[in-house]
């Protein structure tokens, strides 16, 4: 009886912001590991989400990196680090393109510094639902000629068209070798810190155009309850005393309802009843808080 051979290796997905590169990894790995909003560097650090393929037998853990840009600020330049890191580490780099928008400068950074490192990758060209067959040959010949790409895959991360196929390129692609995760596993994001991130999506999904995306979401309790429901209660935080109301809105409509929407996707996710508790509060220099990097995974010193 022939033993069958395992594989189990890392793909980096990295890009500029918003080019799809969260949503293509929940697809991918069949379920929510990454928020996902319509607002650029929605993902701050770097998230794993682990999707299993059947022939061969492998198991491919996805890095989901922050968008790739040129850095302003502490955060930002944190951000960027991270996406870097995710990339040096992993044993396969995929770079997402959004075909709508075609080469941008970010992308092209990107693209420039993969090439003086020597590595090769493969190419994710996104949204293909949104952009004309015409345009996407003409973008991929144009990718293609930079020399540093293996393969080239159109895929909708939105609607799954492609999706199955760069699933599989990858099962095949990446190194022999023993699963790092249980089978069952999708992500190594603790429940604690994943809760704290829906409320976060559902926030700047609300409030992206009123809010600094500086808002900042932690769970400061988790409690298990004899009914089998869970208690939740998260704090949201705020750079300014003008943001808190904003939060709040009149009457405090605007946090029961990213309270509502983030408690209905725990409870999806978590499949049982979530009571979820918000309270916003000020917290001035979260940003130059060297403890609130650690804790979302990020260096300071960058």
């Amino acid at each position: 009886m022939t033993e069958t051979i395992q594989r189990c290796g890392f793909v980096a997905v990295v890009g500029a912001p918003n080019a799809g590169k969260s949503t293509l990894v929940n697809r991918l790995v069949g379920t929510k590991v990454s928020i996902v909003s319509p607002k650029v560097q929605t993902t701050r650090s770097r998230v794993l989400g682990i999707a299993m393929v059947e022939d061969p037998a492998a198991q491919v853990v996805f890095i989901d990196t922050p968008g790739i840009f040129q850095p302003k600020r502490r955060l930002e330049r944190a951000m960027v680090q991270a996406a870097w890191s995710g990339a040096a580490d992993a044993d396969l780099v995929a770079l997402v393109v959004d075909a709508a928008k075609g080469v941008d400068e970010d992308s092209r950074g990107i693209i420039d510094r993969l090439k003086e490192a020597g590595r090769q990758a493969t190419l994710v060209l996104n949204k293909i639902d949104l952009v004309k067959r015409e345009k996407l040959l003409g973008l991929a010949a144009q990718l293609n000629a930079f020399g540093i790409f293996g393969r080239i895959f159109m895929v909708s991360a939105e609607t799954g068209d492609g999706t199955a196929e760069l699933l599989a390129y990858f099962g095949a692609e990446v190194p022999a070798g023993p699963w790092h995760f249980p089978e069952d596993q999708v992500s190594d994001m603790p429940m604690r810190l994943l809760a704290a991130e829906i409320t976060r999506e559902q926030i700047f999904r609300q409030l992206h155009q009123e809010l600094p995306y500086a808002a900042a979401v932690e769970t400061d309790q988790w409690q298990e309850r004899d009914d089998g429901s869970v208690r939740i209660d998260q704090t949201v935080f705020v750079q300014r005393d003008s943001q808190k109301p904003i939060v709040l809105g009149k009457s405090g409509r605007q946090i029961k309802s990213i309270g509502e929407h983030a408690r209905k996707e725990l409870e999806e996710i978590l499949e049982r009843p979530v009571h979820l508790f918000l309270h916003v509060k000020v917290r001035e220099n979260w940003l130059d808080d060297r403890q609130r990097y650690r804790d979302l995974g990020l260096e300071f010193d960058v």
